[in-house]
């Protein structure tokens, strides 16, 4: 079973017992690796959508008129559903004050007292939409194994690309100061822009060809300039998707090296194969070499 917290900063998550119905439930509801687990991650996340789309249609006039009373035991069967689910998670844990006190402790919590307090408050019941934030916790099925391996390749691929997009932040803030600055001088107050700063959103609107238009220029040099940093949008727009396409492609071609066999010369092999597909002749006893260093052999 994993030993792995459910999510990468949630560190509160530790069984409480080895065996028992405690360490049972611990990986039914922290667990992914087994069916049980996958299964109990369904139904809460239909579970939490469901209840979403009853807080949002409880909103809606004339369903509220219709169906108020179907509104109103629906949501408490939720409520009760998720408190139960909360107790549980701080019955099967270590540390339940920990696991309070942490990141998805505070959003369960979150995720129940609004209900309790609808009976004291009126109105309070839709805060339940910050149930929405539970959602998160799909992200736990990204470390089933079949995911593994490509969540840390993108993750990896952003790692070593943080210097060249710190590189590309740091260019676009400069041209948004330069522009906004300019366009300060040129347009002023009168033309609405009354100051560097709003001067620089409305560079930062443009050159993302966002456009609201509720600041435009007037006069014919702001008009220019204007023409200009959209042009510069769209050729750095498509800058990061770049750098990132790079580095990925790069990484995927690190981690899945195409390896020759030296006996029959078949290209293709992954880096961990054993045999060659071809001739079937284990790589480790035939030799292995990358196939952009050494052409294949002659069969």
């Amino acid at each position: 079973m994993s030993k792995q917290p459910p999510f990468p900063f949630d560190t509160s998550v530790a069984p409480a017992t080895a065996t028992g119905w405690r360490a049972r439930w611990f990986h039914i509801i922290f667990g992914h690796d087994d069916a049980p687990g996958r299964l109990f991650d369904l139904i809460l996340i239909i579970a939490i959508l469901s209840s979403i789309i009853v807080t949002m249609l409880d909103t809606v006039m004339d369903l509220h008129q219709r169906f108020a009373r179907v509104f109103y035991v629906l949501e408490w069967g939720f409520t009760v559903a998720f408190t139960v689910e909360y107790l549980m998670r701080l019955s099967v844990v270590a540390k339940p004050k920990r696991y309070a006190l942490s990141f998805f402790g505070i959003v369960d919590l979150l995720a129940v007292l609004p209900t309790y307090l609808s009976l004291l408050v009126t109105g309070s019941q839709y805060l339940l939409v910050i149930r929405a934030v539970r959602i998160l916790r799909i992200f736990r099925v990204l470390k089933m194994t079949r995911y593994v391996g490509e969540a840390d390749l993108l993750w990896s691929t952003l790692v070593k690309a943080r210097r060249k997009i710190f590189i590309f932040i740091s260019t676009i803030l400069t041209l948004v100061l330069i522009f906004g600055a300019l366009m300060y001088l040129v347009e002023g107050p009168e033309n609405g822009f009354t100051s560097i700063p709003r001067a620089m959103y409305w560079a930062v609107v443009t050159m993302t060809t966002v456009g609201f238009g509720d600041i435009t220029p007037h006069t014919p040099l702001g008009q220019i300039l204007t023409s200009l940093i959209m042009l510069v949008g769209y050729s750095i727009i498509a800058v990061p998707t770049g750098i990132f396409a790079a580095e990925l492609a790069a990484s995927i071609r690190e981690t899945h090296r195409q390896a020759v066999c030296t006996a029959c010369g078949m290209q293709g092999h992954q880096a961990d194969a054993q045999f060659c597909r071809g001739c079937g002749a284990p790589l480790a006893a035939s030799g292995v070499v990358e196939a952009s260093d050494s052409p294949p052999a002659t069969r």
